[in-house]
């Protein structure tokens, strides 16, 4: 027995090299563990580059096993690869990692399903999976962790219901899931959870009812479940005696029934019931004395705007705007309250049937007011409210900031920038200049609506739990996301004592050990937190590259390893030596590797092909702060190149041959094309496992961005015109300019770009084909072909006889034209955009669906703007019109418009607004947040016809 164990551990040697030769983990059942995540991952060079050392417990970040000594063996104590686009599966082996008390696999782009072994980690606390691939249910066997606290697994494709096993988790308090596709009802069960303090659901496809039980967690401070389908679903009354609730949010769950009285939660600070079918008075709610933000946007709600929203003294926004409220608007709401200087308040009260405002008509400058579309407004020359009604006034998302107050007094010469070293902004002397290293944070959901007011004690909150002075840190950047979530870039400074005016490893280490384990105390203001990334830069660029040490093992243990590693000496010396003559192949003979791997098979014209090197300059070394995107070709970064000029780099996933076609072809293309409706390429870099595109950058994004809100733009119906005509111009010429003709087989609102001036630029031809010339008669010429594209999108006709014309671009396009004019995805729950809006236009209810985000507008031009975009979307290719057609019939409703309100030329430079055209004006009850994923040829069409209701 004793020799078949020794056997045992020498064939381990050959396939686990690295972990039995440097003496790190000697239980040889996590040796076998750990060679079956080494094959499972695809990229087993960058896992093998990051094996960090193996101190107990206090490993280096990013690429960790963390080790300590017990039962005469090693132990995997710690196991994290956070943020290394790593891909391939978890290995149902981790089960063995029985030690194991942190299981961190964020932010790569792992695949594959969770193992249900992984339910026999007893020792594990944290299971951290946020931000990759996973898909499938999530297993019965992990509700039987007895002393996890954390299960982080949102931004994945989990399907399934909630496991009723959940219930056993005694010790859990943070179920993070939102974002995926969970399903089904939300057991009851959970509510025996006595440890539990965060519920993040939210953006899965959670139906049935809303569980009254749930009130029993006696501990529960954030309920989160915005965008599910609790159809017909009242909200508890139970839960307003959720004596420590911080934050609920129930957004767009179509729910019914009347709002509760939450009197009874005097700490809560956000409260989010927006987007439902919520009837009867808003209750007066007299003791919520720390809210910040109340929205009862978007329901049913009548009677008047209760006295007791005023003097709320941290009150940031109250939106009830898209209800049938009457009454008039008390003043009082802000007269009594005191505003410090960065404070703001917004009161969004557009769309009811609000007849006066009463008291004092002088807001401070702080409070933004918006009383558009209300009976008030009609009087408001009478009423000296004009300024409340007027068109400009939008409740935009605070602009991006920073904590950042140089002092410009320095000299910058003074200060080497291009070792990473920068003025301290808060140093408590002039000039003092450091190296900073980065942290890059996310709030998930913090309860509150403004941050300018809280970064003070924000960054009180971080330096004292760091033991860090106030000027150490600073807030470089910070931007609200869709959630709401709020993503921020720290500056982490060495102290003003330290003469070197850096940071040794050691303190490097603790804080971002400290950061790593999530050993923040609870902030109640700020809620929970996403680690997305550590940047070391300049002089810190090398600190994940030390050598590794012993992790103090035992006589036995060290007699196990060294047969082990005598054993297997030669099997680990040839796998050494062939991974080393690679690398040093690659680093000494650049120029052959171009060669191989960067051979463009046609002529590329004037596009640039750029260096790894130069585009890693760039973007930071592709610092997740520099990440503006993420599809399903890879991750997309802004970036500044040499000459100065703006880019926007989108990077393949690596070591993956994956869109390797569709890269030539990008290429291929774009280097020929010239139009500006067109997007264009400045160049690309083809470096062995690199793929990179490099576009000019498109400061207001896609169309998708500014449709869901992701950018808090508006768009009036002019400019909206003029998105779908520079759209229809640049396909246009791919059909019938381009030599030979293309077709782009990927029309969708992600793929249509916006510059400063709105002006709309077609992008991603990687799915793209020659299209071939028309025939005698002017019929569509076909391509047989496999099905692509995007559901919602996809051209009904090419979807069932796989045959392409350039009539399936013009089908696509139509379907964009519908969003433009609605605001809503092409599917959604079943829903299918192009059926609900034939159905409504054939029931007389178009004007129900218009998008109310888009203002007042021409009936008439809207009509025939509706008329043309379901025309594109006929299901028969022949009843479509040409693109040629639906540019000219977009040029006639342009010439329509109110001379006030006509499409700007290229040199304009309007911006979004809402214009003041017509006296019609239908407005949209109700907002959907964006995603699309890319098929190839499956569940590309929607056979559900929608109920239309009126919005």
């Amino acid at each position: 027995m004793r020799m078949r164990s020794l056997l045992m551990v020498v064939a381990l040697v050959t396939c686990s090299f690295v972990l039995l030769a440097v003496g790190e983990i000697t239980d040889p059942s996590e040796v076998l563990a750990l060679g079956a995540v080494l094959r499972s991952i695809k990229d087993p060079r960058r896992f093998l580059k990051n094996w960090k050392r193996g101190d107990p417990c206090e490993s280096k970040w990013k690429g960790v096993f963390c080790v300590n000594p017990g039962d005469g063996y090693s132990h995997v104590r710690e196991l994290r690869l956070l943020n290394m686009n790593l891909s391939g599966t978890l290995a149902p082996e981790l089960g063995q990692l029985s030690y194991t008390t942190i299981l961190d696999f964020m932010w790569n782009n792992i695949s594959g399903s969770i193992p249900k072994e992984i339910g026999n980690m007893n020792w594990l606390q944290l299971l951290l999976l946020s931000g990759n691939q996973i898909s499938g249910p999530l297993p019965d066997e992990l509700g039987y962790l007895p002393n996890i606290t954390k299960f982080q697994l949102d931004l994945n494709n989990i399907s399934g219901p909630l496991p009723k096993s959940f219930a056993n988790l005694s010790t859990i308090k943070h179920f993070h899931m939102n974002n995926n596709s969970i399903s089904g009802q939300i057991p009851p069960e959970l509510s025996a959870l006595p440890q539990l303090i965060h519920f993040l659901l939210d953006n899965n496809n959670l139906s049935g009812y809303l569980p009254p039980e749930l009130a029993a967690m006696k501990n529960l401070m954030i309920l989160q479940l915005d965008n599910n389908n609790f159809e017909g679903t009242e909200i508890p009354d139970s839960y307003a005696n959720m004596s420590k609730l911080v934050k609920l949010s129930l957004r767009n769950c179509k729910l019914q029934g009347p709002v509760p009285d939450f009197s009874s939660i005097p700490g809560l600070l956000y409260l989010d019931l927006s987007s439902n079918q919520l009837t009867g008075s808003i209750p007066e709610n007299k003791l919520l004395r720390n809210i910040t933000t109340i929205d009862l946007s978007n329901n049913l709600l009548n009677g008047s705007i209760p006295s007791s929203f005023s003097g709320l003294p941290l009150l940031q926004r109250l939106s009830l705007e898209n209800n049938f409220l009457i009454g008039d608007v008390p003043s009082a709401i802000w007269q009594n309250m005191t505003f410090s200087e960065n404070a703001t308040l917004t009161l969004d009260f557009r769309n009811n049937s609000l007849s006066n405002v009463a008291g004092s008509l002088n807001p401070p400058s702080n409070v933004l007011i918006m009383l558009q579309g209300n009976p008030a407004c009609r009087r408001a020359g009478e009423l000296n409210i004009g300024q409340f009604c007027g068109p400009a006034a939008t409740p935009d998302t605070e602009a991006p900031g920073s904590s950042n107050n140089p002092n410009m007094n320095c000299l910058p010469q003074s200060c080497p920038i291009s070792d990473n070293f920068e003025y301290v902004p808060a140093s408590p002397v002039d000039c003092f200049c450091a190296a900073p290293f980065g942290i890059g944070l996310r709030l998930r959901s913090p309860s509150i609506s403004h941050f300018p007011p809280y970064i003070d004690d924000f960054m009180k909150y971080i330096t004292s739990n760091l033991q860090l002075f106030p000027y150490q840190l600073a807030i470089d950047s910070y931007s609200w996301e869709n959630g709401p979530r709020l993503r921020m870039f720290l500056k982490i400074f060495p102290p003003y004592s330290n003469t070197s005016h850096l940071f040794n490893d050691s303190e490097i280490q603790r804080i971002s050990t400290y950061m790593a384990t999530f050993l923040l105390p609870r902030n109640d203001t700020f809620g929970p937190y996403d680690l997305l990334n550590f940047t070391f830069l300049g002089p810190y660029e090398k600190f994940d590259l030390e050598p590794l040490k012993s992790a103090g093992l035992s006589k036995g243990a060290l007699i196990g390893i060294v047969i082990g590693s005598f054993s297997g000496g030669v099997a680990i010396f040839l796998v050494i030596a062939v991974l080393f003559r690679k690398s040093h192949a690659r680093h000494q003979n650049k120029t052959s590797r171009k060669q191989k791997f960067s051979k463009i098979p046609f002529r590329t014209g004037n596009i640039k092909e750029f260096d790894f090197k130069e585009l890693e300059l760039a973007t930071g070394n592709f610092s997740i702060t520099t990440q503006i995107g993420q599809g399903g070709y890879g991750k997309v970064y802004r970036g500044t190149v040499a000459d100065g000029t703006v880019v926007a780099i989108k990077r393949a996933q690596q070591l993956s041959l994956h869109g390797q076609k569709e890269f030539f072809t990008e290429i291929e293309f774009l280097s020929r094309l010239h139009h500006r409706n067109l997007v264009s390429l400045v160049g690309y870099c083809h470096e062995e496992d690199e793929q990179m595109l490099v576009y000019e950058f498109m400061p207001n994004g896609s169309l998708h961005d500014i449709l869901s809100g992701r950018f808090k733009k508006t768009l009036n119906f002019a400019m909206r015109l003029h998105i779908a005509m520079g759209s229809a111009k640049g396909i246009l010429y791919l059909h019938t300019e381009a030599d030979p003709p293309i077709i782009h087989r990927d029309i969708k609102a992600t793929n249509i770009l916006l510059d400063l001036k709105f002006n709309a630029k077609v992008s991603d031809f990687g799915i793209s084909r020659l299209s071939p010339v028309q025939d005698t008669l002017g019929a569509s010429a076909q391509i047989s072909t496999a099905v692509k594209g995007t559901p919602g999108y996809v051209d009904p006709e090419y979807f069932l006889s796989h045959k392409l014309t350039q009539k399936s671009d013009v089908y696509s396009l139509g379907v964009v034209f519908l969003e433009l004019l609605t605001g809503m995805k092409p599917i959604s729950h079943g829903r299918n955009l192009v059926r609900e809006v034939c159905t409504a236009c054939q029931s007389g209810m178009m004007f129900s669906i218009i998008d109310g985000n888009m203002g007042p507008y021409p009936s008439e031009c809207v009509k025939k703007f509706m008329a043309l975009a379901l025309k594109c979307c006929e299901d028969e290719t022949d009843a479509r019109p040409s693109m040629l057609e639906a540019v000219r019939e977009l040029e006639n409703i342009s010439s329509m418009l109110p001379e006030s309100d006509t499409i700007p030329s290229d040199s304009d430079t309007t911006t979004s607004g809402t214009a003041d055209l017509a006296p019609l004006s239908i407005h949209s009850r109700g907002s959907s947040a964006y995603g699309t994923n890319d098929f190839l040829g499956s569940n590309l069409v929607s056979g559900v016809i929608p109920t239309i209701r009126p919005r």
